[in-house]
């Protein structure tokens, strides 16, 4: 009897063990609310974007992307990454939102450096006197004025900074209907199968669309604004996290939570310097690295008090 109850024992011991190994997996999976993060490096192939002195927006744009999804394999290893390129090709902004949405990515961060047009500058040289006519025929008489010379130039502009945009709220009606074009892939099976043959206007689909719409705009924008208060921090000049009314496609096109950073200032040749330096592009990174630590944290927080993902 003492040896089948030792046996009971030891048994029900293993089976607690392992419900709570279970248990604590499925908390741990419920709770991980960022699990893919789709970084996207802008330009790339014959699009080069901005040009510096000596060197194109696309290749740091691709550097600091690749270190990026290195450190975060580092970092935070239980976040998939997702890349819309490794290499110098080019795909459209509809490739690139393809790739996110396919991939049911939970974050797009797009990654760019920003360009400024040189200063003009004018001094007077000089004056000189030119000769011109007036009238026709014998009223015509000649006559002259007096002219300034000027020496034009210009230099790089001193701009410098980063920022971080996020679709404007003008495009809300281009985000919701990425939202209700990708509707089946970002929602649960049971719900997903309760709406699989509703129309796309339909207002069951619409409500939805307009609250995840509502939704990832402020995530986007609470990352935004943490991406730029990690960037002072370490001492670079922030222009702070906005809202580009012009629209940015591919962010409004992505069914997810979505930011874009301009990294720097190429047009700046101290800035271009930075960008295209190993601590530099570490740096940024470092700085990326821990936004997204604050906002999975956030997410989580939300959670835990009773909010939804």
């Amino acid at each position: 009897m003492r040896r089948y109850f030792v046996v009971f024992v030891l048994l029900s011991f293993c089976v607690l063990i392992g419900m709570s190994f279970v248990q604590d997996k499925v908390q741990s999976t419920q709770k991980q609310v960022l699990k893919k993060i789709v970084i996207d490096a802008g330009h790339g192939g014959a699009d080069g974007g901005a040009r510096g002195s000596f060197s194109n927006e696309k290749d740091i744009a691709l550097g600091v992307s690749l270190k990026l999804e290195q450190m975060l394999h580092d970092e935070m290893p239980e976040v998939e990454i997702v890349m819309t390129r490794r290499t110098d090709v080019f795909n459209s902004v509809i490739q690139k939102a393809n790739i996110a949405n396919q991939a049911r990515g939970d974050l797009f961060v797009c990654i760019h450096v920003n360009d400024a047009s040189p200063t003009r500058h004018s001094e007077v040289t000089g004056h000189h006197t030119e000769t011109y006519y007036t009238g026709k025929g014998k009223k015509r008489k000649k006559r002259t004025k007096t002219v300034t010379d000027y020496n034009h130039w210009t230099t790089p502009s001193p701009a410098k900074g980063t920022e971080t945009y996020i679709y404007g709220v003008g495009k809300t009606n281009a985000k919701k209907e990425a939202l209700s074009e990708n509707m089946d892939l970002y929602m649960d099976s049971v719900s997903a199968k309760e709406l699989k043959d509703f129309d796309p206007n339909d207002p069951t689909k619409m409500m939805i669309s307009t609250i995840k719409t509502q939704q990832y705009f402020q995530r986007s924008a609470n990352l935004a604004l943490t991406i730029e208060d990690e960037f002072q921090k370490v001492g670079r000049i922030s222009r702070q996290a906005q809202q580009r009314q012009k629209g940015i496609w591919v962010l409004q096109a992505v069914a997810m939570p979505s930011v874009l950073i301009e990294t720097g200032f190429i047009s700046n040749p101290d800035e271009e310097t930075y960008l295209n330096s190993e601590d530099g592009q570490r740096e940024i990174c470092e700085v990326i690295i821990r936004s997204l630590k604050r906002y999975k944290y956030s997410l989580e927080k939300q959670i835990s008090v009773g909010g939804s993902k």
